[in-house]
């Protein structure tokens, strides 16, 4: 079943160089169709996925054999919901794909390259690929800035989005490459599990490991904006076109999240007990700094890219708690932040087509003319905020618990992350809704339209996803929580007081506004 998931987009985007150039509509919609049945595919894999089997889907295509290389793909519970949420993205930005005058073939063909690359990140079980796909994904994102985005700024923005990304690659690579040369020859492998088990059988010096970890903990930090390597995403996005701020602010910017759970935490846990602490305390910085400076901002799109800054402190807080419940939540905010940044994204796409800016000044009362549009704006300033019913607000209350549990945040920092969120986050997200929704309407309105009913779809599908884990999160973490429960104890910290292995599901089922399933 993952093997569709990267065959799908690989071969749509070869069908689309191969139409005529003439047929500009056609690429468009073999992307499309693609799209839906990618998302069609994850859906099917999700709600099929079976916890008590451990690793579901394997898929293993010997590459160079002789190298210990094979095409290793498989889903379990830290990857399954970020395959569902990749895939539901992907066809969502292939319908939000509006204002493309210009080589339209190249356009979609790029999009479903990525969307291959990111979900062959996701699924990959092989060192190899899961960096290969990553890269992968990477190239488009630049190219797609550079060619089709928007803004005086653009050339600066896809330059710095290249740098940082290239940059955070290179030293996550360095530390993959440092674990591999650490195994005996003998025994090398590229698979992830095998290498998992044979690190926890034969540890690393602790000074191994404390360089390996802070290389892939700063790489991948890079790659999910981890404060301060953080300015180059807000800008970024604010300058791509909007199918591809969806994919790569919304999907691929876990990746590096990702690689912490996956290979970092299990492999390197020695590592880990020396760099948690620091995590914890540069978390702050994506929740605090990075808040405020959203509340600076005068253009939605930039107030959107700091606000997507800042909730990756969540998800950095709750991998460096290492509980049960901030991993399980960690991994809950990443699926909802996947979801409401596609939405936001989108519907930035869809006003800056309408109106020719997103500066907040010059728009206002656009839930009077865009009915549609400014409802949904409004549900995702509120899922930003953090309100209850929104998967937002489920996973950021299992990270706070997990997080003041934790032996390596200390309790001022849970602290601060509620204030920051609960307040901060508060104060610009409701701004926004003032600025944008309410007031008189800018002279230009009249010439304002609001989503027609067949292009109302992929936010219809977004927020339902976001609404659906809000109300239902065990749907998604009772899947997690085994894993994370496994990779707590397997990793058996060293300290004076042991990691919590309190069950998140316990949390959830004693926090009222989130009904467990």
């Amino acid at each position: 079943m993952l093997i569709a998931l990267l065959l799908i987009p690989l071969l749509a985007a070869v069908a689309v160089m191969l139409t005529p150039r003439a047929h500009r509509d056609l690429p468009r919609m073999i992307a499309v169709l693609a799209g839906a049945m990618t998302a069609g595919v994850g859906v099917l894999a999700f709600v099929q996925f079976n916890p008590a089997d451990g690793m579901n889907y394997l898929v293993k295509i010997p590459w160079v054999a002789s190298l210990g290389l094979y095409l290793h793909l498989g889903a379990d519970g830290l990857n399954i919901g970020l395959l569902l949420m990749g895939s539901i993205v992907a066809y969502a930005a292939s319908m939000a794909s509006w204002g493309i005058e210009k080589l339209h073939k190249e356009f979609y063909a790029l999009l479903l390259l990525m969307t291959a690359g990111i979900l062959g990140a996701f699924a990959s079980q092989d060192l190899f690929w899961f960096y290969f796909f990553h890269e992968l994904a990477l190239v488009p994102t630049f190219i797609m800035i550079g060619v089709w985005g928007t803004g005086m700024d653009k050339a600066y923005a896809a330059f710095q989005i290249t740098l940082y990304l290239t940059a955070g690659a290179l030293v996550a690579l360095a530390g993959l490459i440092l674990l591999y040369v650490k195994m005996p020859a003998g025994a090398r492998t590229f698979d992830i599990g095998a290498m998992t088990a044979f690190f926890q059988a034969n540890p690393l010096p602790a000074s191994d490991q404390i360089l390996i970890f802070g290389l892939l903990l700063f790489g991948f930090g890079v790659l999910v904006s981890l404060w301060p390597f953080h300015t180059w995403a807000p800008l970024g996005y604010a300058s791509a076109p909007a199918s591809n701020a969806m994919l790569h602010a919304g999907v691929l910017k876990k990746f590096g999240l990702y690689g912490l759970l996956k290979v970092a935490l299990p492999m390197l846990p020695l590592g880990a007990q020396k760099w948690l602490p620091i995590l914890a305390l540069l978390c702050l910085g994506n929740l605090l700094y990075c808040g405020w400076v959203a509340m600076r901002q005068r253009d939605l799109n930039l107030l959107i890219g700091n606000s997507s800054v800042a909730h990756m402190g969540f998800c950095f807080l709750g991998i460096a708690s290492f509980t049960v419940a901030g991993l399980t939540g960690a991994v809950l905010v990443m699926v909802a932040h996947g979801f409401l940044a596609a939405l936001s994204y989108a519907l930035t796409g869809w006003l800056r087509q309408q109106a020719g800016t997103l500066e907040m000044d010059k728009l206002g009362g656009l839930l009077q003319r865009m009915p549609f549009v400014g409802t949904c704006l409004a549900m995702a300033m509120l899922a930003g905020c953090g309100v209850p019913g929104f998967a937002n607000f489920a996973g950021e209350l299992m990270v706070l618990f997990g997080a003041w549990k934790s032996q390596f945040a200390p309790a001022w920092i849970t602290v601060c992350a509620a204030w920051g969120a609960l307040v901060i986050g508060g104060v610009y997200m409701l701004r926004a809704i003032r600025s944008v929704l309410h007031g008189p309407l800018p002279a230009t309105a009249s010439g304002y339209a609001d989503v027609a009913q067949a292009a109302k779809l992929p936010f219809v599908i977004l927020l339902a996803c976001l609404l659906v884990f809000g109300v239902r999160p065990g749907l998604l973490t009772s899947l997690v929580e085994p894993e994370a429960a496994r990779l707590v104890q397997a990793a058996s910290v060293k300290t004076a007081r042991a990691p919590s292995l309190e069950p998140a599901s316990h949390l959830m089922a004693n926090s009222q506004p989130v009904a467990a399933p």
